[in-house]
């Protein structure tokens, strides 16, 4: 059986959301809604409360403003877990690298991206988007994945970091945990979702990722096996995301941090042009 977790920014979720997982799944489900209306919850509270009150052997997270595509995407999930143990974590997003410098999943070059979607977009369009299955794969394996679509392997080792809060970097934080486990990540193509939002960094996202950093940078950069990257090809990644993190840190005031992650930065590569932007940023808004 799987166990269907949703935090549900409303009461309960919507109607043609709970008829369309009814219609769709084609398997044995549980429907588990933690009802955050009143934001007593952060993402990864909610999260754990759901696993904690699972019957299902396998976890399946999803937000609350989709639809699926697929039918039968149930079958899907048990088949594929079914048929390798060392999957753990299955995405319909995610990436093949994932930088040490804070950053999410999709902050990579476009050859380390696997998603197939349906999205939408704040001008009211929506496209489908499918890119990085090479030689007609139906899946990829991956280090990270987006958090629209999460369905993993449940095991009582594995839950979300209590530790990070608010509602952002839960997508990284269960898949570092799933890596940190042993297991293997995938993308599959098998999967089609339509996502009726799109994601937002606000400052509570980098409130998140300096908490997130803490706790796994140890274990990062993490980079797939089927990749063959040169060293300075890491380095130019790592800088940009890096640089790009110390100047947002600057714009919302956390000045310290920021600091501290430059000097990071000039560690992996002292000269370089995003040092003199950097400074500027700094004085600019420091004056």
């Amino acid at each position: 059986m799987i166990s269907i977790i949703i935090c549900s920014r409303t009461k309960a979720i919507s109607f043609n959301l709970s008829k369309n997982i009814e219609k769709t799944i084609c398997c044995n489900y549980e429907l588990i809604v933690i009802d955050n209306s009143q934001n007593q919850f952060s993402i990864f509270e909610a999260y754990n409360l759901g696993i904690k009150n699972s019957h299902g052997e396998y976890l399946c997270f999803i937000h609350d403003d989709i639809l699926f595509h697929t039918m039968g995407w149930g079958s899907v999930i048990n088949r594929v877990f079914k048929e390798n143990n060392e999957i753990g974590l299955i995405g319909i997003a995610g990436s093949k690298m994932k930088t040490r410098m804070p950053s999410t999943w999709s902050d990579c070059e476009e050859h380390f991206k696997v998603f197939n979607i349906i999205q939408h977009y704040k001008n009211g369009k929506a496209e489908l988007q499918s890119k990085g299955f090479s030689n007609h794969n139906k899946h990829e394996t991956v280090v990270a994945i987006d958090g629209v679509f999460m369905a993993g392997r449940k095991n009582s080792l594995i839950r979300f970091n209590e530790k990070i809060k608010g509602f952002h970097n839960y997508d990284l934080n269960i898949s570092f945990e799933y890596f940190i486990h042993n297991y293997k990540i995938i993308v599959t193509k098998e999967i089609l979702i339509e996502h009726f939002s799109i994601g937002t960094i606000n400052k509570s996202w980098y409130k998140s990722s300096l908490t997130l950093y803490s706790l796994y940078s140890k274990y990062l950069p993490l980079i797939g096996k089927t990749n063959n990257l040169f060293y300075e090809d890491i380095i130019k990644r790592e800088v940009i995301n890096g640089s790009s993190f110390v100047m947002q840190l600057f714009s919302h005031n956390y000045y310290l941090q920021g600091l501290i992650f430059w000097f990071k930065l000039l560690k992996i590569k002292p000269f370089t042009l995003y040092h003199y932007i950097i400074i500027k940023t700094f004085f600019k808004n420091d004056s």
